[in-house]
């Protein structure tokens, strides 16, 4: 009898080998949103260490890859132009010109319809990725660094969040205390649904302050109300809508972070703190910085059913 005949298994196509000279990255979002596109940013720049990676996003967050060398320019997403990808009708030819330059186009806006998808490729060869906005898995970070896979970039467990204060790709040990613990708090995050209660915040400062004599820090920015300051500036030093290069600074100083799902949570992680952050109707899994030192405590769907008793009984052992 003849044996089986069996197919033989059709070769994997090879992801694009192209050098790219030029690369643009729409990728917008608050600062945590940011964050977490970092490694793929990263990615980028090792893959194409010569090219001239311009971004087009949150102006503020981007100069934390601007600084440090991942990009080699930011545009503000508030820019007129960029409604041009969203019209029906044709680019502006200036515009297209500018965008003729790029060799390769990585779309993180929403493209819900396929309006800003229509416009490219604007030239011959040039490659058009798009993602979605929102991440579909965990960690966020995996989920913005998965259009990489077409050029065969993958990233391990390590790479998959970026530090911001290292030291020759190293994180930068945290400062050792000769006096105080220096714990930051940081009360507040883009919406009321992930925050701790208020009256909370302040049972959990005074033992801090009473029962372990810790020197805190209290981050807030503009989304914390007066009433926020008010409550928690007696317990420590306030951190006011520092610039972040400033606050990095302020952070790599500290002990131990606790917060919620933030940017500045974010932020805190990327510097190597040891955090301790609070999660209710978000999804850890996806937002939690996917870092060894941090940690998440999460008890049901709203932060409410965290008690002070949790939080202390997770923080007293460190």
């Amino acid at each position: 009898a003849r044996a089986p005949r069996t197919e033989a298994p059709r070769p994997r196509p090879s992801p694009p080998r192209r050098t790219m000279h030029r690369i643009l990255v729409l990728r917008g979002g608050a600062l945590g949103d940011f964050i977490v596109s970092l490694p793929a940013l990263a990615a980028l720049r090792s893959r194409w260490p010569d090219a001239r990676l311009e971004l087009p996003g949150n102006a503020t967050a981007a100069q934390l890859a601007l600084n440090r060398g991942l990009v080699n320019a930011v545009h503000s997403q508030h820019e007129s132009r960029w409604a041009a990808l969203f019209s029906a009708g044709l680019l502006p030819p200036g515009f297209k010109a500018w965008l003729a330059g790029f060799d390769l186009v990585l779309n993180y806006w929403p493209d819900t319809d396929g309006e800003l998808a229509r416009h490219f490729p604007v030239k011959a060869g040039q490659v058009f990725i798009s993602a979605a906005a929102h991440p579909t898995r965990g960690p966020a970070s995996a989920h913005y660094a998965g259009p990489l896979r077409a050029f065969g970039i993958e990233l391990s467990q390590k790479q998959l969040w970026f530090p911001l204060n290292s030291e020759d790709g190293r994180v930068a040990p945290n400062a050792p205390s000769l006096g105080p613990v220096r714990i930051a708090i940081h009360p507040g995050s883009g919406s009321p649904r992930k925050n701790w209660p208020l009256a909370r915040w302040v049972e959990l400062c005074r033992w801090l302050r009473e029962a372990h004599a810790a020197e805190l820090l209290i981050v807030t920015g503009e989304v914390e109300t007066s009433a926020t300051r008010e409550a928690l500036g007696a317990f420590g030093r306030e951190l006011h809508s520092l610039p972040l290069e400033e606050l990095i600074v302020e952070l790599a100083r500290c002990r131990f972070f606790v917060g919620h799902d933030s940017g500045i949570a974010h932020l805190a992680a990327a510097c190597g703190v040891p955090s301790l952050l609070l999660f209710g109707p978000t999804d850890p899994a996806i937002w939690a910085p996917p870092a060894a030192h941090v940690r998440v405590l999460r008890k049901g769907a709203t932060l409410a059913e965290i008690s002070v008793g949790d939080v202390q009984a997770a923080l007293s052992p460190l």
